[in-house]
Parts: structure tokens; C-alpha cells; sequence
């Protein structure tokens, strides 16, 4: 990872326009996990990076006609493969939380970094995801000394009755234990 930019070295680098930089004084301090499919319930193709990049065709499929105007971004996407994919430098904001609120703290952005799982809140997630996810948390752990273990929520922790990703299927012990060891 180089330290001017904060990009992680093995990921694979894709610009996202949706971000901007985080206030002055917010120390980076919450790890976010999501899920994303697109279309809902469909893996693998492109349409997620191009989500993230605007450039999503909204003709290949209905559902797009409903997001077509939405600017979000993730730090990483973790695809089920394992294919690590980065749209903005850790150090910035990425427009990843929405309304949310973390120990009487709102706008998670602002603090936090966010993980996006392909998946899909209930289907299962892949060994090759969790175990991507745990070497990525452990890389942003040492950076970002302030995210702990209890410092890692899901998207529906912080914005409750919104969101529910990463969702029932996704396997908190399992990873907690992964992070650990």
C-alpha cells in the first residue's frame, strides 16, 4: 500500500468519481461491511463496477431505471471469487453509508471504511470472500490502529430499518474467529 494515496497493493485499482475527502479531525475509526448484487440476487459481470463509476447501462436491465441516479461508492468490493476490486483511496470519504449513525455519531462516511460483499442477504457467502475479507481487515487494522473487533459493523448496524446488509447469511463467528487467528 503506498502511504501517499492509501491504495492497497493487491487490489485491483477502479476510479470511482464518488468520493470526496473526509472532514478535517475525523479519525478513521469504523469498518462498514455491506452486500451489493446487481441486478439483486445476480453475481458475477460488471455492472457493479460500473455502478460505482456511473457508467452503468441502464437498458441492460429494468432494475437499473430505479438506482440510474444514485452516486455511491465503496472503498473495496470483495467479488465471490475473491477478486479484490478498490474504487476509492482509504484515506478519503467514499459515499458508502448514507444516513447512518454509530455510537451517537452520525454520517458514518466521515469515519468510516466501507466493504462492499457481492452477495445478497440471503445467500451464502463464499470461502474465498471470507477469507479476502479477513487479510483486507487485518491490512486496514494496522493501518487504522482505532478499528477494533467492536469497531466492525454491518451497513445495518449503523442504519437500522434502512439497510440489512450483510445480512443473515453472512457468518459474524466465522469471521471474527478469521480475523484473529
Amino acid at each position: 500500500m503506498a502511504s501517499e494515496d492509501l491504495w492497497l497493493s493487491d487490489a485491483i485499482q477502479v476510479c470511482s468519481p464518488n468520493y470526496n475527502a473526509r472532514p478535517q479531525g475525523d479519525d478513521i475509526d469504523l469498518l462498514v461491511i455491506h452486500n451489493i448484487s446487481l441486478p439483486p440476487g445476480e453475481f458475477g459481470g460488471k455492472f457493479v463496477e460500473a455502478f460505482f463509476c456511473n457508467q452503468l447501462d441502464i437498458g441492460c436491465h429494468p432494475y437499473f431505471d430505479t438506482i440510474k441516479d444514485l452516486r455511491v461508492s465503496a472503498h473495496l468490493l470483495i467479488e465471490r471469487t475473491g477478486r479484490l476490486v478498490q474504487f476509492v483511496p482509504l484515506n478519503q470519504r467514499a459515499w458508502h453509508a448514507g444516513m447512518s449513525v454509530f455510537e451517537e455519531r452520525e454520517s458514518c462516511n466521515d469515519f468510516s471504511i466501507g466493504i462492499e460483499l457481492e452477495g445478497s442477504d440471503d445467500v451464502r457467502y463464499t470461502k474465498k470472500q471470507y477469507h479476502q475479507l479477513a487479510s483486507v481487515t487485518k491490512q486496514i487494522m494496522t493501518f487504522f490502529p482505532k478499528i477494533t473487533d467492536k469497531r466492525i459493523v454491518g451497513h445495518s448496524d449503523i442504519a437500522p430499518g434502512r439497510k440489512t446488509d450483510p445480512g443473515p447469511s453472512f457468518d459474524w463467528p466465522r469471521y471474527r474467529q478469521l480475523i484473529t487467528t
